[in-house]
């Protein structure tokens, strides 16, 4: 077997382009990793902003309104105790049965 002396020449340079394919692989590898951490600081210098419609701050508002109230009327129960107090009250008994009727309808519709 005869071993070609003029080659041996070629062979360093098989081992350079080894040697540029692997620097070519690290410098690729350091370039993604540097794109990846600048698309990090980016996405965390972003920041979320909400913003609320005046509507909604409306309806907050009322909401909270309404949370603060009892939801009863003081002075209309008030008024309707000192009526009966004094014996001014008056019962409406075509409404009272009216009501009662429906009440009971709706009662038994639900069913």
């Amino acid at each position: 077997m005869a071993i070609n002396i003029n080659n041996l020449q070629n062979t360093p340079q098989v081992k350079g382009d080894k040697a540029d394919q692997l620097l070519q692989r690290q410098q690729s590898t350091t370039q993604q990793a540097t794109t990846q951490q600048t698309t990090q600081q980016t996405a965390l210098q972003r920041q979320d902003s909400v913003s609320i419609t005046p509507q909604a701050q409306q309806l907050t508002k009322l909401q909270e309104k309404a949370n603060a109230s009892s939801g009863i009327d003081q002075e209309k129960v008030d008024k309707i105790k000192q009526a009966i107090a004094e014996g001014k009250y008056k019962i409406n008994l075509e409404q009272l049965a009216r009501r009662i009727m429906q009440f009971e309808g709706d009662l038994f519709e639900k069913k």
